[in-house]
């Protein structure tokens, strides 16, 4: 097959245009470099640098024939977001719209969307299932549910075929790619960046949330696993209309568990600095992917946290050496 992958130059759509390309699958990405490098394109992959909101370039693009998109293409920040919302409902929602438009000029019908658990806000219940109230809690996750929203009625008005993946923490590495954002704002590489002495501490935003140790808990998923479920996706939509799962490894550590386990792992003792909560950032995020190991055979081989930290470890050791 001939799939576009957005965003591909990143973390997690460099991982899966590799693992299509290894697969044998013609792979083309198109990404803007916003944040992300050329050099994170991998090898044996078609690029084209554009942005999603030039539509006449994507129509061309897309008129040379596709079997299906995999979006990845986004702003991520939840924190960011707060600060400017506009910049994320630009980016995220209007430009992935000009994205669907020239799907549909073009005739092409497949759809994998690179979502988040940030559509959720503060659950009711953990772990959190795909029929959970959706309410976002910040100008990012409410960017994801309105794109979430166009492709339902895409669906119901123009049968186009999509997979909406809700996903909570990616982290881990594998030979030759990991976690590498510019700025960087995740807390795994974060963390690792004070053992390797390129930080002198990490910020904890917020030690009194209505948690065990008042850290916020998430549930990281490693970016292998997830690629995978990716490709799950994709493959169904050959049969299957519309899909909605969450990916997790259902298991949620807090921000402190983390840097024990980098500790653990690392081997360096990681000063740590308290700061206030930050805009938008809800206590628990937790998936339940039941739904998805039922329907589709999906289940993350890489499910402690341990083996997680160590993965990104070797890589950021390997990166920076």
């Amino acid at each position: 097959m001939r799939i576009l992958v957005t965003g591909g130059a990143g973390y997690i759509g460099g991982m899966v245009a590799g693992i299509l390309a290894r697969q044998g699958h013609a792979v083309l990405v198109y990404d803007n470099l916003c944040h992300a490098a050329r050099a994170g394109v991998p090898a044996g992959v078609d690029f084209v640098q554009g942005d999603l909101s030039d539509r006449p370039a994507l129509e061309k693009l897309l008129s040379s024939g596709f079997d299906g998109v995999m979006h990845f293409a986004a702003l991520i920040e939840a924190g960011e977001s707060m600060a400017q919302p506009e910049r994320y409902f630009r980016n995220n929602t209007a430009s992935t719209l000009s994205l669907l438009e020239a799907m549909l000029v073009t005739g092409l019908h497949r759809l994998v969307f690179s979502s988040t658990a940030a559509v959720y806000g503060e659950p009711d219940v953990t772990p959190i299932p795909e029929n959970a109230p959706l309410h976002p809690t910040n100008p990012y996750g409410e960017s994801k549910l309105l794109v979430e929203k166009m492709l339902y009625w895409m669906y119901r008005v123009h049968g186009l075929h999509y997979a909406s993946l809700r996903y909570f923490n990616v982290a881990g590495a594998m030979p030759g790619r990991g976690e590498a954002h510019e700025p960087e704002t995740h807390l795994i590489p974060l963390v690792l960046d004070v053992a390797l002495g390129r930080r002198d501490k990490i910020k904890i935003y917020g030690d009194d949330y209505p948690t065990p140790d008042g850290t916020c808990i998430r549930d990281y998923i490693h970016v292998e696993d997830l690629a995978h479920a990716h490709l799950l996706a994709f493959e169904a939509l050959a049969q299957r209309e519309q899909l909605i799962y969450n990916l997790g490894n259902g298991s949620g550590f807090s921000v402190l568990e983390v840097i024990e386990s980098a500790r653990r792992v690392t081997g360096h003792p990681i000063p740590v600095e308290v700061c206030p909560r930050r805009p938008g950032d809800p206590a628990v995020l937790i998936a339940s992917s039941e739904k998805i190991e039922m329907e589709l055979g999906w289940k993350p081989r890489h499910t402690t946290l341990d083996t997680i930290v160590a993965s990104a470890w070797e890589w950021h050791q390997i990166r920076y050496s």
